[in-house]
């Protein structure tokens, strides 16, 4: 869904307001920069993504090229702890810049830690570079960036908030497009942390649902109660997504 399609606030907050999100507390890990999984066609359809030429990324900013590792097994749902009142079409390309300045300049990272940012209208953002074309190596989920796949939700989505369904819908889209084709997204997946900072020793084997709260990961309330309480719900409108589409494509 455009920005266009929903009414503008009617009062915008400052943006030195909006630039308050609970950023992930780590530097990144040793990347797979060499993956050579087979490569298959998405199990659902790309959703539309502004890419960063778009939201005007600093790309002279990033500090290494992206890194990529093997098809997203799991996905991360995170929120960025902004206010909610933001306009969609005014403010979130500054407030994306401001993101990856951030995660860059004050946390240390090649570039904006997040894969894709959704705004509550809908629109889906490119978030580290290549996130559109490959599986790329975010910095989301400390001790499982690896094979997986960091989404954040542009809001704070605490106990008692709304979250918006354009948001969920464009959630469940990419997830539904970016999962490998043979994950079940209801099911649950295997995965070994990386590091000791995470909620698991380095080394632990862990069974996560495939698609995962930030909090399961790390020792955080991202992405906030009420997302988190969403989860069941997306990940049912993640495997429609893709039901449909096999569906479609035997129907062809």
């Amino acid at each position: 869904m455009r920005p266009s399609r929903l009414a503008r606030a009617a009062a915008v907050l400052p943006l030195v307001l909006l630039f308050t999100w609970s950023a992930p507390q780590w530097r990144e890990e040793a990347p797979e920069r060499d993956a050579r999984a087979p490569v298959t066609g998405p199990a659902a359809p790309k959703p539309a993504v502004v890419g960063r030429e778009v939201w005007h990324a600093d790309e002279a900013a990033v500090r290494e090229e992206p890194a990529y590792t093997r098809p997203a097994e799991a996905v991360f749902v995170h929120h960025t702890n902004h206010p909610n009142g933001y306009d969609c079409e005014r403010d979130v390309p500054g407030m994306l810049r401001e993101m990856q300045r951030q995660h860059i300049e004050g946390r240390g990272w090649d570039d904006l830690g997040y894969n894709f940012v959704v705004d509550r209208c809908g629109t889906v953002y490119e978030g580290r570079a290549d996130s559109e074309r490959r599986t790329v190596l975010g910095a989301h989920t400390k001790g499982f960036n690896t094979r997986s796949l960091g989404i954040a939700a542009l809001g704070r989505f605490g106990e008692g908030e709304e979250v918006p369904l354009p948001m969920l819908e464009a959630i469940a889209a990419v997830a539904a497009w970016k999962l490998g084709r043979e994950v079940d997204p209801r099911g649950r997946v295997r995965m070994e942390s990386t590091n000791d900072a995470s909620r698991y020793p380095e080394g632990t084997d862990v069974t996560l649902d495939v698609i995962a709260g930030h909090r399961d990961g790390y020792d955080t309330d991202c992405p906030g109660q009420a997302l988190y309480d969403a989860l069941p719900e997306l990940r049912v409108l993640v495997a429609r997504l893709r039901d449909d589409h096999a569906a479609q494509a035997q129907g062809e």
